[in-house]
């Protein structure tokens, strides 16, 4: 069972976050091994694989959280790109940073916004 849960969640990561995702899994392998396989087998072979949402609205929520923690630059960074692998655009990344400033305020989503101009101009996508 564990190494189902293990292969099922590192298809999905694949799906989501792309080589990116899988970089940062094996990132642990030399300090913390198991966080990694805590990673592939709870976040995305349990949670992610679950029905109701899809993965566009889980990388929005995502977003939203990660926004509302401050701190969590790097996931963010690494989420945003998922959010554009999975479907989402430029405007509505955007737009579920700006929903986000009456509950977490200005500074959260100012520093979120910054992260996310930073994925775009990696992208290529928008001005500049």
């Amino acid at each position: 069972m564990e190494n189902k849960r293990y292969e099922m969640g590192l298809k999905k990561l694949q799906e989501v976050d792309g080589a990116e995702g899988v970089s940062v899994i094996e990132s642990l392998n030399d300090i913390a091994p198991d966080m990694g396989k805590y990673i592939v087998e709870f976040a995305f072979g349990d949670i992610y694989n679950r029905n109701g949402i899809n993965l566009a609205m889980r990388q929005a929520v995502t977003i939203a959280a990660l926004s509302a923690l401050g701190g969590c630059e790097k996931q963010l960074q690494i989420h945003i790109n998922a959010a554009l692998n999975v479907g989402l655009g430029q405007e509505e990344i955007i737009e579920t940073i700006i929903h986000c400033v009456p509950y977490i305020g200005f500074p959260k989503a100012l520093n979120a916004l910054s992260v996310a101009k930073e994925v775009f101009k990696e992208k290529k996508i928008g001005g500049e």
